[in-house]
């Protein structure tokens, strides 16, 4: 149930936390509200929480480097928001650690909107394993196990490579059929779960991070490979385990 969510909405601006909280709120979630850093991860050391919106641009602080420390502890969704609309910040921020990204003023019917549907998919990806029927979805490529029953992407060794639901959409998307080459609005439409604007360097900035967690060697990439003028192709040889 929504009510089972807790929301943290970090902004310096007292009443735009206040707005943020009551259209959350009013949307059946449960929200706490932090206008520093400090105080968002003391918020976070306190109780758990299901998602953070996260404004870019604070007064003394740097929103992209408290986004990339959350996301370096934490693979929960971060909607990060901010005043400018230069597309820039937007890709930057979805490059460092976001899974979307609001430009201000935008209304509380989108904000909902998109907090719900990373909800849903955040809901579906931490589901037990044990609460899934039937035998395991798993592909193997190289040194590396994608199940996607337990929505896990698995080292040679065993061990977890943590991805955003973004990433494992778009990656899982691209393992289910190798060798074919995807646009970006294709990709999209895997990646996201919702009906709102979204731009192409969105798509970019998910491959550039993948690139990052998977290739041997991100700078020339072996598996997720750049098909000029028409998007991106999965060129590893995948088996199904």
């Amino acid at each position: 149930m929504e009510t089972q969510h807790r929301i943290l909405v970090l902004d310096d601006e007292e009443d735009v936390r206040t707005w943020i909280a009551d259209v959350l709120q009013e949307g059946g979630l449960q929200v706490s509200c932090a206008g520093s850093g400090a105080a968002m991860f003391e918020m976070l050391d306190r109780e758990p929480h299901s998602l953070v919106i996260l404004d870019l641009r604070l007064k003394g602080e740097d929103g992209l480097v408290l986004a990339r420390e959350l996301r370096r502890i934490s693979t929960m969704p971060i909607v990060m928001m901010s005043g400018k609309g230069d597309e820039t910040d937007r890709v930057l921020g979805l490059e460092l650690a976001a899974d979307d990204f609001l430009v201000k003023p935008f209304s509380g019917r989108e904000l909902l909107a998109r907090v719900r549907a990373h909800l849903r998919r955040s809901t579906e990806l931490s589901q037990p394993v044990s609460r899934r029927d039937g035998p395991h979805e798993r592909y193997v490529f190289e040194d590396w196990a994608l199940d996607m029953t337990a929505r896990k992407l698995l080292r040679a060794d065993g061990s977890e490579c943590a991805l955003t639901q973004g990433e494992f959409a778009l990656l899982a998307a691209m393992v289910r059929q190798p060798q074919r080459v995807w646009t970006r609005d294709q990709l999209l439409e895997q990646s996201r779960g919702f009906d709102t604007e979204v731009y192409d360097r969105s798509v970019d900035v998910l491959i550039l991070r993948l690139r990052r967690k998977i290739e041997p060697n991100p700078s020339l990439p072996a598996y997720i490979r750049t098909e000029r003028g028409q998007g991106y192709m999965f060129c590893a040889k995948v088996t199904r385990a």
